[in-house]
């Protein structure tokens, strides 16, 4: 592990062999990547340069400038027609030794990555992450506006490192006549794909308020069709106490 002198980037050796497609292509495949937090609340991958096929690189001429990770010389990732504009990044001179002679890939910008032969989205997972889906009793009551739009006393607690508990609930214990399906789609590495409702209050419409992964990761199963609320924007209350509302990056 290595960082720079504030602390502002984590580097370490990863375990799992990583793919990234592009336009059909395997364009890296290593088995000795590199987890580097550039943010502290999840890695990006790094791959050795000897694991890619540099021969669709194109050198875009063009450098980025990152305090911690020096200056990063960029590519265009050209696969026969198809092209990523500058979505390969080396940082040939860092001062974080580690990272020279890496590529890194936006992760946007490809059309897959797969850790082992499992697709993953959004972000590598981070290996200090840890998702706890548990049972309870506890009564859980969710207020937007004055107004319960959720009641129950089966919740599914989701306990995620970093963030805050959250509560799923079923379907049968939310005003579903209040939800207004919405077009948003998330996607989480850890449990999978999410729909999400807004909330209508009155003549009060609260955008994404509500959401539910239908289909979830395996070990996120036990949330499948269950919803739960934007805690950081509703009104919480567990056994009668109302919640400090989260602040979070959400």
């Amino acid at each position: 592990m290595s960082s720079d002198g504030r602390g502002r980037v984590r580097v370490e050796r990863g375990a799992k062999r990583v793919r990234v497609v592009f336009a059909g292509k395997v364009v890296a495949d290593t088995t000795r990547p590199l987890l580097v937090w550039e943010v502290p609340y999840y890695p990006a991958y790094y791959v050795p340069r000897a694991d890619v096929d540099t021969s669709l690189l194109v050198p875009t001429g063009e450098t980025k400038r990152s305090p911690s990770r020096g200056d990063g010389v960029l590519s265009t990732l050209k696969v026969g027609d198809r092209e990523a504009p500058a979505a390969a990044t080396e940082y040939p001179d860092s001062p974080l030794a580690e990272l020279r002679d890496h590529v890194r890939f936006d992760w946007a910008a490809m059309d897959a990555w797969f850790e082992e032969d499992e697709e993953v989205y959004t972000h590598p997972r981070s290996p200090y992450t840890r998702v706890d889906i548990l049972p309870s009793s506890r009564h859980v009551r969710i207020e937007v506006g004055g107004v319960t739009v959720a009641e129950s006393a089966r919740p599914w607690l989701l306990f995620e490192t970093g963030l805050p508990t959250r509560y799923y609930l079923p379907k049968t214990d939310v005003r579903l006549d209040l939800l207004e399906p919405s077009d948003t789609v998330t996607h989480c590495p850890y449990k999978g794909r999410a729909e999400y409702w807004s909330v209508r209050v009155g003549d009060e419409v609260l955008p994404d308020l509500v959401w539910s992964y239908r289909t979830p990761l395996p070990e996120s199963a036990r949330i499948a069709g269950l919803v739960a609320f934007a805690d950081e924007r509703v009104d919480t209350y567990v056994d009668g106490v109302r919640q400090e509302r989260p602040n979070t990056r959400f």
